[in-house]
Order: C-alpha cells, then structure tokens, then sequence
C-alpha cells in the first residue's frame, strides 16, 4: 500500500520536491512508516526564500491593522482545526493527545497577541542638544526570516517565531522537522484560509543537513531562529555566520528542580513529575536534576517512584494514557546507554530503567529514577530528552545553588520553598533564562522565553521576543535655514 506524500508549501500552494525524492515519517508506536513528506533540497529552499523575498515588498508595506486581522483569524483557525493538528503531532511524535490538544487550542492567544503587537511596532523620538535637529528611530523588519523549529512541539515552538515575524511585517521559510512536519504543513493552508497572502509562509521540508543547512545559507534569509540541540546548533551558526546574519537560538537543558526541605512532600510530587514525565522527557525545560535538601531526600523519593509506578504508558492518541513513546529510536538508544552508563557509575536505579514493564510495541522507555547521583556523572551533565530523573542531595541553600549552576546550560530551573526570602535569593541566583517557584513548565506567550550559555542565547515570546523581528534605523531631521557649519567637525 501506499503511502499518503506530502509536498512542499511555496507561494500558497503545495508543491513536489525538485528531485522527485520522498521520506518515510514514522509512527513512533509501530516504528513503521505512516507517510511520506518531500525531501527538500537546496533548489527548493531557493523557491521558497525567493517567493518569500519577492512577497516582503508588499507585505511590510501593509498597514498593522491587517497584519494583525490576518493573524488573529489565523489563531482562530488554529483553535477550530484542534482536533486534526493535535492528532497530527501526536500520531507523528508520540506525544500525548491532551498536552498537544492543549497547545493548539492555546495557540489562538497565542496569535492574538502577536496580532496585538502588530500595532507597536514602535520608535522613539531622541533628546538632542540643537533646537533645530530631531533624530527619531523607526523599526524595520529583516526581509525574509527562516524559522526550524524543534521536533517535540512543532506548531508551538514555530509559532514562536512565525507568529511574531508576520506581525512585524516579516516574511517567513519554515524548515519543519523531519520526524513531526505534517502539523506546519496544514498550517500553510490555514494561513491561506485567514487571508495571508501568497509567498508570506513558505514550507519546506527535509533533513536538517540538507533542507535546513541551505536556508540557514541562503543569502536573502535575513535572520535564523532554530530550536534544538547544542551541537546542531554549532552547525546552524557557523553557516549563518559565513553570511554574517544574526540568530536566535533556543537550544537544550539540563535544569535544576530544588526543593527545600520546608516544603509539603505529599503535596511537590506532581511538580515533580511534571517536570521530567512529562512529555515522556522530550522538552527542553525537562527538571531533569532533582536536587532535594537531605531532610527530605528520602521521603521524595520515595513517593516520586510510588507516583512514577501508576503512569499509564501507552498509545499517545488515547485519552487515558499520560505518557506516549519515545519520538525516534536514536533517542531511545540514547537514553538506554545513558541510563546504563549511571548505573555503572554508582548511581541507584530506583524505578524503571533496564528491565521495566513496557508496552510491547513502540519505543518506549518506562519513566526512570536514579538516586544518589553527582553533578559530575554524564547523566547530569548531559541532556537525555527522556524521562530520566537524577536526584542530587544537598545539605543548604549554598551548596543548591553552587549544583544547580554547575552546569553547561541554564535554560531554566524549579525553586520550591515555603520561605518567600530564600525563593527571591535563589531565583535571582539561578543561572537560567526561566526560574518557576513553587510550580514548574509554565509558559505565556507575554513572558520572554530563552537561554543562557549552551542553552541559547535571544529571546521569544513577549515585547522582548516581538523586538528580535524588527531593527532600528535613526533618521535624523535638520530644521534649521542657516547652512551647515563646518564640515569637518562632528555634529
């Protein structure tokens, strides 16, 4: 039987890969192929940058009010389609229908603040010492934007940056992931259906090293934002930096979630929980360090394993199930070896690990404990993007913080305490873009989102996230009749 294929998105309508070349994306819950989308390459991202580049002369032309229309029928669209896009991610990815669903009925605020937004694409007016000279600044957008989003939530996390810089009178090439395109795709029609004209969003699907290195090195690609791992993105910015354009990157973690020992065990487990089982692990922000006071240790522990037990694994498209499959097996592979590797290195495999219950189909990885593990083993060290939880003990507040910062990235962190002072202290000492206290994985589309050290570095999300998509340009006005003094001198 054949496979359904899937085409490129160029110029507001779907369009066959020059090559003629097909990818199978596979069902993580039968590792067999369920369709095929195009394998794009450089001739085709050329296509779509250029019917980008040719429709960014009207469309940053078009006033804000239209820009924001446009986008904030786009969000309702996404909120009425629901259904098919979450089925889409889950099926494609694993991930379980309630959060997926969840993310894209949050999408319609989601665009309807960027639509907002449209309207404050504002400058400034500068204090200058001569009556007679004015100099103002004005934000312009880039041109043409490409945006490669990570695996894990595709329509989310492109969102971030699509959305964002259609508002500011951007066009946008979307480089989709490989293993969960076929969401952005359907958004390529919804986005035609809202009103945006022809050429605006343009999608392009492929492998990172083919489709994505070609976008990211294409000369009128003005600006790259990429979400995902470290070592992609080495490769992402040394290409953009041949062609001395600016990136936003938003890449891995390995945060910190500390718990004092003032808090209410019984009542922290779910934060826990959410923190690392979450999307069985696959999120960036996964508190996947569990530093827990000494007082505490043992008693969190042990009812984290206890609540980790009960997570009904199984197909992600059901309602009941909490956590799906691992998206690919050269994840799942990953996570085994890592998780061997800690046990070899002293850690104390409490629940899950080698030789859980599981499913018997699909590339499932039973939510994992390891207690007694130290900040210098590679489980801590490295991101598994599995449900793989390091517990790591302190002693003080010193000594949490000193952990939680030892660490090649710091993208976010969980603080819970009962003490207000000590969770201002901590917070603010946290070397991470993201600090939650007393709760864990909150996201808003009005708060910046974004890394420090190997975690990234830009913003989205927010007026801070909104300001990435548009430079200023000062121009500055002389309204003096005496002519110019003298030339030779700075004004």
């Amino acid at each position: 039987m054949r496979l359904e294929r899937h085409d490129h998105w160029i110029r507001g309508a779907l369009v066959a890969p020059s090559s003629g070349e097909y990818l199978p994306t596979i069902d993580p819950m039968t590792a067999e192929p369920w369709a095929e989308i195009a394998r794009g390459g450089a001739d085709d991202v050329d296509r779509a940058v250029t019917a980008a580049h040719e429709a960014f002369g009207a469309w940053r032309r078009v006033g804000p009010s239209a820009r924001a229309e446009v986008l904030w029928k786009l969000g309702d669209l996404i909120a009425e389609h629901a259904d098919e896009l979450a089925g889409l991610e889950s099926r494609d990815a694993g991930k379980v229908i309630r959060e997926v669903r969840g993310q894209q009925v949050a999408l319609r605020n989601w665009y309807h603040y960027y639509a907002t937004l449209a309207h404050h694409r504002e400058g400034r007016q500068v204090p200058h010492d001569s009556e007679s000279m004015l100099a103002v600044t004005v934000r312009e957008p880039y041109g043409v934007i490409g945006v490669i989003p990570a695996f894990n939530s595709p329509m989310m996390l492109g969102a971030m940056g699509l959305a964002p810089a259609l508002a500011a009178g951007n066009t946008v090439v979307v480089k989709p992931p490989e293993v969960n395109a076929l969401s952005l795709l359907l958004l390529g029609r919804l986005a035609k259906e809202a009103g945006l004209p022809d050429g605006c969003l343009n999608i392009v699907h492929g492998y990172g090293h083919e489709a994505g290195d070609a976008l990211v090195g294409h000369p009128l690609a003005r600006k790259i934002f990429f979400t995902g791992g470290p070592e992609s993105a080495r490769a992402v910015t040394k290409r953009a930096a041949s062609g001395l354009k600016p990136t936003v990157l938003e890449l891995g973690g390995k945060s910190a979630n500390i718990f004092f020992e003032d808090v209410d065990v019984d009542k922290v487990v779910n934060g826990v929980l959410a923190g690392i089982f979450a999307a069985a692990g696959q999120t960036c922000v996964a508190g996947s360090r569990l530093l827990a006071h000494h007082r505490i240790a043992d008693q969190l522990v042990k009812a984290i394993a206890e609540r980790a037990r009960q997570i009904r694994l199984g197909d992600p498209t059901s309602a009941a199930t909490e956590m799906g499959p691992l998206s690919q097996e050269k994840i799942l592979t990953g996570v085994r070896s890592r998780v061997d590797e800690a046990i070899g290195e002293g850690a104390e495999l409490v629940v899950g690990g080698p030789g859980a219950r599981i499913p018997d189909r699909g590339w499932f990885y039973a939510p994992t404990v390891l207690d007694h593990v130290t900040n210098d083993m590679s489980v801590a060290r490295n991101e598994l993007f599995g449900p793989v939880l390091s517990v790591i003990r302190f002693g003080d507040e010193e000594e949490a913080v000193s952990i939680a910062n030892d660490s090649p990235f710091g993208l976010a962190g969980g603080v819970w305490t009962a003490d207000l002072r000590r969770a201002h202290r901590v917070a603010r000492s946290l070397e991470a873009g993201t600090v939650w206290v007393n709760t864990y994985r909150a996201l808003h589309y009005g708060t910046p989102f974004g890394g420090t050290k190997n975690s990234g570095y830009g913003r989205e999300n927010g007026i801070d996230g909104f300001a990435e998509f548009t430079q200023p340009k000062s121009i500055w006005f002389e309204s003096s009749a005496e002519p110019m003094a003298d030339p030779f001198v700075l004004r």
